[in-house]
């Protein structure tokens, strides 16, 4: 199979599906399947309609895309798949026992490896002559010690799949690999801290090349405050509250959708409206402001101390490449690691932001986990055909 042709990338949510076709960047978002959903190109303009399902979604989408190109030219769709457990450390070629696997791993992920599978079933159906690959969010993840993924409870569990795994792969590899090339070095030889913040956030140790921790743990809800999820929390606290009358069902929509920014300032999950919220003298606003940005400074510290050092920090995300503001506030107090901000650079979102005598150099990468989902199939595919020949 010719790999130089166009690659389809699908990241099936839920009730959304996001596509992209590479190289020609032509992309594709259809929000609210199964209801009124809306469709959004790059390049067209496409009337929303009823698409009740994500084989319908796709079907919108590919014939939207035959107006720019013959899809038989689409002969590799590279897929987002959150959770691989402990089994798929790389990417993989989708066949029916891999999607039995990935099945089997849906109660590790209950939110998004379903959904993950509506949008794979939907691609093989509409697009069989393709090469359907599955990237894990977890791959990246899959070389952390066990120093650091293993959880304090008996064995047993952990002989379950109870760990911590990490999510974000994609994107912590993709923006510590960029990070690298503009300091004129290899990922090999740096020590780097990549924030990915938005929504959703995660911080990763990439030490030479490797994740070595990671804030998200199990599922995405440790770590780092988010826009609705709680981020670290006692367990305690949750036993605290099944004893008062809290179901589990409360509990989970108290985690991931009410806690966070939008928790903590009722205001919204928004970054940018807390903030301005703050800015008006809300003191809600600014608290959630400040534990945000006070456990990414905590991170920051704990992870250079575990990598017996620091090379550079990298911003990424919605909230890393736009928000100056948490950009400095984040790095507040960490002068002693040998960071020093340039307040000028930082406002105008440059892609280096440090000064240029600050020994750990800080960096603002925009993310792009389609390219390195299209790089990593690609890649798949050739050690796949290499094998072969072999």
């Amino acid at each position: 199979m010719s790999i130089t042709q166009s690659t389809l990338v699908v990241n099936a949510g839920s009730s959304s599906l996001k596509v992209k076709l590479l190289p020609q960047n032509f992309s594709l978002l259809v929000e609210r399947i199964g209801g009124e959903s809306k469709v959004k190109a790059s390049f067209a303009t496409i009337e929303n309609a009823l698409i009740k399902t994500h084989d319908e979604a796709l079907r919108v989408c590919l014939e939207a895309l035959s107006s720019q190109l013959d899809l038989n030219d689409v002969q590799l769709v590279a897929h987002r798949v959150v959770h691989g457990g402990e089994r798929y450390n790389t990417p993989v070629v989708l066949d029916d026992a891999v999607i039995t696997d990935i099945e089997n791993l849906s109660n590790l992920a209950p939110l998004h490896n379903p959904a993950n599978l509506e949008g794979i079933r939907a691609a093989r159906n509409l697009l069989p002559r393709a090469t359907h690959v599955a990237v894990f969010d977890t791959a990246f993840h899959a070389t952390l010690p066990a120093k650091a993924f293993l959880y304090g409870l008996p064995r047993k569990f952990y002989e379950r799949g109870i760990r911590k795994y990490g999510f974000h792969g994609t994107s912590h590899d993709y923006v510590t690999r960029q990070a690298a090339t503009v300091l004129g070095k290899s990922r090999e030889e740096l020590k780097i801290i990549s924030l990915h913040l938005g929504n959703g956030a995660s911080v990763a140790g990439v030490n030479y090349g490797k994740s070595v921790d990671t804030t998200m743990g199990l599922t995405p809800l440790d770590g780092l405050l988010m826009g609705t999820r709680t981020g670290e929390l006692d367990p305690g606290v949750l036993l605290h509250l099944l004893r008062n009358g809290s179901g589990l069902s409360d509990l989970d929509a108290i985690l991931n959708k009410q806690s966070g920014l939008l928790g903590l300032s009722e205001v919204s999950n928004d970054m940018r409206d807390v903030r301005q919220a703050a800015t008006s003298g809300n003191v809600q606003a600014k608290e959630a402001l400040e534990v945000f940005c006070y456990r990414i400074t905590k991170v920051i510290g704990s992870y250079a101390a575990a990598m017996g050092g620091l090379d550079a920090v990298v911003f990424t995300g919605g909230i890393g490449e736009n928000d100056a503001q948490t950009r400095a506030e984040s790095l507040e107090g960490l002068g002693f690691l040998g960071i020093e901000l340039d307040a000028t650079r930082n406002q105008a979102n440059e892609t280096v932001i440090s000064t240029d005598s600050s020994r750990v150099k800080v960096l603002v990468i925009a993310t792009n986990e389609e390219a390195m989902m299209a790089e990593l199939a690609k890649k798949e595919v050739v050690m796949g055909n290499e094998e072969r020949e072999n």
